[in-house]
């Protein structure tokens, strides 16, 4: 059997529990995929992007939905070495890629304030005109739910507000494109299995501000989420479903549109 395909069936057989039915889960409840959808699923070349990727083109195959969509990779300045590993696992997994060069990287880093948050803003910008100019109205992201649980855990301690990562948002700036995220209810710890049990290796994060305080402070989101389920297993479990319960008489004030 070849590769791609021993991966497939590892996706809908042995993790099926773990990575294939979460997945559905969240496109069922969040209604993140509809009929008639041109969906832009965005590679960065990790393990959750191509994760991704494999898990739309299994619901295009078989789901009950029709729609289009197509996998892309935004290079924002990958050195040659990232950019080729990019490139054999898409071979590898027989995912068909579309990759567009940007110059993310290199602005980024020129900045002394905020660089981190410029770049996840230029790559937002970049990726809702390529989306606009491929006529997609939809744009598939692969945050799952420790990004989700790290984000709020990160919103609630540095920036005073109780606040998450949403599994579906209408783009204010670009009418008529959304950003969605169907590995929502998805854990890290899986798809890491997924790819041990596949000997599959992607590149971590390439960019080369990595160390800044940004990240810093999500790389102790996770140690902190890590202690947590060390001392109360269902933690994760409490604190993202907190998010679905929320109490407005329990609180002392909210804002509502901006009031």
């Amino acid at each position: 059997m070849e590769k791609y395909k021993e991966v497939e069936r590892s996706i809908i057989k042995k993790y099926r529990k773990e990575l294939y039915r979460p997945f559905t889960k969240a496109l069922l409840k969040y209604n993140l995929i509809e009929e008639g959808d041109k969906i832009m699923v965005c590679v960065s070349g990790g393990k959750d992007s191509f994760l991704l990727a494999k898990l739309i083109e299994e619901i295009h195959k078989h789901g009950n939905k029709t729609f289009e969509y197509k996998c892309v990779v935004m290079n924002p300045g990958y050195t040659k070495d990232n950019l080729e590993i990019i490139k054999s696992n898409a071979k590898i997994l027989n995912v068909d890629i579309e990759i567009f060069k940007t110059d993310i990287f290199s602005v980024a880093s020129s900045l002394d304030d905020k660089p981190c948050y410029m770049c996840a803003r230029m790559r937002r910008g970049h990726l809702y005109n390529k989306a606009k100019e491929m006529e997609f109205n939809k744009i598939a992201l692969g945050h799952h739910l420790d990004d989700v649980i790290e984000t709020s855990l990160m919103s609630l301690l540095f920036a005073s507000q109780l606040r998450t990562m949403l599994p579906l948002i209408d783009s204010k700036n670009f009418k008529g494109i959304k950003l969605i995220r169907p590995l929502y209810m998805i854990r890290e710890k899986d798809i890491i299995a997924w790819t041990k049990y596949n000997d599959l290796n992607f590149i971590n994060c390439s960019c080369p501000m990595f160390e800044k305080k940004e990240e810093g402070k999500r790389k102790e989101m996770k140690v902190l989420v890590k202690y947590l389920e060390s001392k109360w297993p269902d933690s994760v479990s409490s604190i993202f479903k907190a998010y679905e319960n929320v109490d407005l008489n329990g609180l002392i004030s909210y804002i509502d549109n901006n009031k």
